[in-house]
């Protein structure tokens, strides 16, 4: 009894393990993204960089609201999903455009 009850706490702590990796890829790739955009690269150029520092298979948006650059990076938790407990993990950061820095208004 005690095996099998080990072997599935070690396998949840493996799925715990590789889910925060995967998160924590996320936000390195949104701030990429956001970084890439508010420097004037193209939209295309930005998620290019976000998507490098993505977990593999993950959706990059690249948007901007007037001064600010938005990307958002979507990815769902590497591992199985046993009995739809899938993660879906998502990072967003923000970043202002440099040509409005220092712009008096």
């Amino acid at each position: 009894m005690v095996l099998p009850t080990l072997v599935l706490f070690t396998m949840a702590l493996i799925w715990t393990l590789l889910a925060a990796s995967a998160q924590i890829q996320c936000v390195d790739a949104a701030r990429a993204g956001a970084r890439a955009a508010a420097r004037q690269d193209p939209d295309d150029a930005a998620a290019a960089a976000a998507r490098q520092a993505a977990p593999r298979g993950a959706n990059v948006s690249v948007r901007r609201e007037g001064d600010l650059v938005r990307v958002e990076v979507v990815a769902d938790a590497p591992g199985p999903e046993v009995l739809g407990l899938g993660l879906r993990l998502r990072s967003e950061a923000v970043a202002l455009a440099e040509e409005t820095v220092g712009v008096a208004v």
